[in-house]
């Protein structure tokens, strides 16, 4: 049995096309310049024999405290919201009961009325419609 092939020659392949090469340039940018920011950290604390006026010191005394509450049986410290944040709730408590409590009967007046009114118009329109059922069927 022959198995077909190519033969090209001494065994050897065509040489490859010359093909021309494209010069390309590299791509430049002008890169923006910021000036850099500098950030102090959160723990920053004054160095050792500098003074603080009391206003700071005071400031950064109450900023580190924060009442926590210890579960007995647990033994787990829950911090405590501040002063301010727990009236801002209980004013938005007292208003949104307040509110409901006054509009409920409002509403419920209202929605009575509109039912009823509905209702006349409903029962009417029945009317209407039995009174037509009855001329047409004496009609015919």
């Amino acid at each position: 049995m022959e198995i077909p092939s190519i033969n090209l020659g001494r065994g050897k392949l065509p040489s490859a096309l010359d093909m021309p090469s494209i010069p390309l340039k590299q791509p430049s940018a002008d890169m923006p310049i910021f000036p850099p920011i500098v950030i102090p950290p959160s723990n920053l604390e004054a160095p050792a024999g500098v003074e603080l006026d009391e206003a700071e010191e005071e400031e950064t005394e109450t900023q580190t405290e924060q009442p926590t509450f210890r579960v007995p049986v647990v033994k787990i410290d829950l911090p405590l919201p501040s002063a301010e944040i727990v009236a801002t709730a209980t004013y938005a408590a007292v208003a949104a009961v307040a509110t409901t409590t006054l509009a409920t009967p409002l509403f419920d007046k209202i929605k009575k009325q509109v039912q009823k009114f509905l209702q006349k118009k409903v029962n009417k329109w029945k009317e209407n419609r039995q009174k037509k059922k009855k001329k047409d069927s004496s009609e015919s």
